[in-house]
């Protein structure tokens, strides 16, 4: 009873997952026979037929298969004399000069004003002293949008409705303006108690401003009481706004080296309905802060810049005011700017070198720096395209740097693309 029996089978059954079908094919369709002509193969078919037998075939002879034959060992495997070597991922050049240069006679070099915007219908809005200027990207033509009025003093801040109906511009006698970007005509005017030095739009219809005295106010125009909600913390001039892509959260930096964040769907005191409440305060800078941005691709991340005296970079997770990192910049930080398609940041700075700086996120490694102005660099604007950032100086040029990726186009989706099979 110990002794194994051997099994003997009357039949042998072909093991189909242990077939190779594409040798079984050749090997079925493969003529054995000689040339009927009585052509004789030429040495070179005689040595491909060779190669195929010995590295493809295998010198089987075999069609059916009756269990799963062994992998050939390592040694056994075809050489080959080169070995296969992985492409290098191309990396993306980034040029060292302008694309292109304007003249911008009359900017002024004061911290804390707006003075550059860059709409969505592609036009670039930049204020001259008491001018306003349009830059029509496609077509590459200038024009002058505004004259300020005699006595209304310098243009301290512009900013484009998100659909570029609007352009909003304050003057330095404390009075804001609607201005239609086809004609030029004020459509709306609102006189503040001090001058107005940051703008954002949290719709095409509700503007938030900040004014010379820290307070930040929520106007909507479609009402007779044009004010709907303020938001006191700051205690000396708001010089920087910006609203997340959500529309909820609102970032503030000011003169008094402090950065607000403020959650619009907060609920507010009883006695005090129309009254915000700031969410974080952050008080880490040690200047004054203009530079903040709010990373497109990341919702609870916000990147803001330090002046002349702090020359840091810190990043914040929103969500609970911490510091998530704080990099050294060499330089004071006049004005950010995130890529709305990738991890990275391009930063300009003052002196000594007046240079862009364009990061990494979050190794926060330089991947370029321009140097193409001689003095402060205070503005930045992105192109709704992409690719494209336009930098104003204090030197008085406005110059177009092609630093960030173009963004490839998507083609369409088909219909059941993402169905394999229609039952």
């Amino acid at each position: 009873a110990s002794r194994s029996r051997r099994v003997e089978y009357d039949r042998f059954i072909p093991f189909r997952s242990a077939m190779d079908m594409d040798y079984a094919r050749v090997a079925l369709t493969t003529p054995l026979r000689p040339r009927r002509d009585g052509s004789i193969q030429s040495p070179s078919s005689v040595a491909y037929q060779k190669l195929l037998d010995e590295c493809i075939l295998k010198n089987r002879t075999r069609i059916l298969a009756f269990k799963s034959a062994p992998d050939a060992p390592a040694s056994q495997l075809p050489q080959f004399d080169e070995p296969i070597r992985p492409q290098k991922k191309q990396q993306r050049r980034i040029p060292k000069e302008p694309e292109r240069v304007l003249d911008a006679d009359g900017m002024l070099d004061e911290d804390g004003l707006n003075l550059l915007d860059w709409g969505s219908n592609n036009v670039l809005a930049i204020a001259l002293d008491d001018t306003v200027c349009l830059w029509d990207d496609a077509n590459k033509s200038a024009k002058v949008l505004l004259h300020a009025v005699e006595g209304s003093g310098p243009i301290t801040s512009i900013s484009w409705s998100p659909d570029s109906a609007v352009l909003a511009v304050a003057l330095g006698n404390s009075v804001l303006a609607l201005v239609d970007p086809a004609t030029g005509h004020v459509t709306d005017e609102h006189e503040n108690q001090t001058p107005v030095l940051s703008l954002a739009w949290r719709s095409n219809s509700i503007l938030t401003v900040g004014s010379s005295d820290g307070t930040v106010v929520d106007y909507d125009f479609r009402k007779d009481d044009t004010s709907i909600c303020f938001y006191n913390g700051h205690r000396r001039g708001v010089c920087s706004l910006k609203w997340s892509d959500n529309r909820r959260y609102l970032a503030s930096g000011g003169h008094d080296k402090l950065v607000h964040i403020w959650d619009a769907c907060m609920p507010v005191s009883q006695r005090h309905p129309r009254r915000h409440q700031w969410l974080h305060r952050i008080s880490s800078h040690t200047s004054i802060v203009k530079a903040l941005d709010w990373c497109p691709t990341r919702s609870n991340l916000l990147a803001s810049g330090g002046g002349r005296h702090d020359h840091c970079i810190k990043f914040w997770n929103t969500v609970n005011g911490s510091c998530l990192n704080s990099i050294d910049a060499g330089s004071e930080v006049c004005a950010l700017l995130w890529d709305k398609n990738k991890s990275e940041l391009v930063t300009s700075h003052g002196f000594p070198k007046n240079q862009l700086t364009l990061w990494n996120y979050p190794s926060m490694t330089r991947a370029a720096e321009l140097f193409g102005h001689s003095s402060r660099v205070h503005f930045l604007a992105g192109s709704p395209l992409g690719g494209v950032v336009a930098s104003a100086a204090a030197d008085e040029t406005l110059n177009f740097w092609n630093i960030f990726e173009t963004p490839k186009p998507t083609k369409p989706e088909l219909p059941f693309a993402r169905f394999n099979v229609i039952r």
